[in-house]
């Protein structure tokens, strides 16, 4: 079983959406899958953000279409509302948050720049800057929606925590 750990910190100008969640999703795929030739599977720890909640149709959309194009398998896994100290990348923005230590931050470059030059368990984050207008609100009809979900497995014993999404 392979594990891949990175601290990301992925700024942007726009709303963060299902939109450009899943497009840095591919970006990083894109980028690192030559590091992992043999994973048949990414396992994602999630917040219950908007942008990223299991019932959120253009989540749904987007991320079957990465798995389709990747042929990946993906398992959501959600940690439940308040259980933010179990998630690793709260852990990292946290790190962050106590690096920056009250700097104002007054432009993007600033803010890339503090990212960039801090550390958490001995890891410099990836530092990135996503360009492009991501508009809210994105929603998938009914009829549309349908032939996403057939994609969508729900976990018998879990299923607002723990979900499968399969290429065909």
């Amino acid at each position: 079983m392979w594990r891949v750990v990175s601290c990301r910190s992925i700024f942007g100008q726009s709303a963060e959406t299902s939109d450009f969640i899943v497009d840095c999703l591919l970006d990083w795929w894109q980028t690192h899958q030559h590091q992992y030739p043999d994973i048949r599977e990414l396992a994602i720890d999630l917040d219950g953000g908007s942008a990223v909640r299991s019932n959120r149709t253009q989540f749904i959309k987007r991320l079957v279409q990465f798995v389709q194009t990747t042929g990946l398998r993906v398992r959501l896994i959600y940690y439940p509302p308040y259980h933010s100290k179990y998630n690793p990348i709260e852990r990292c923005w946290a790190a962050l948050e106590n690096y920056w230590n009250g700097a104002l931050l007054n432009t993007i470059e600033d803010a890339l720049a503090w990212a960039a030059n801090m550390t958490w368990k001995g890891i410099s984050p990836l530092v990135q800057l996503v360009e492009g207008i991501y508009p809210k609100q994105v929603s998938v009809p009914k009829a549309e929606l349908a032939e996403y979900q057939q994609y969508w497995h729900r976990s018998e014993t879990l299923p607002k925590w723990d979900v499968l999404v399969t290429p065909s």
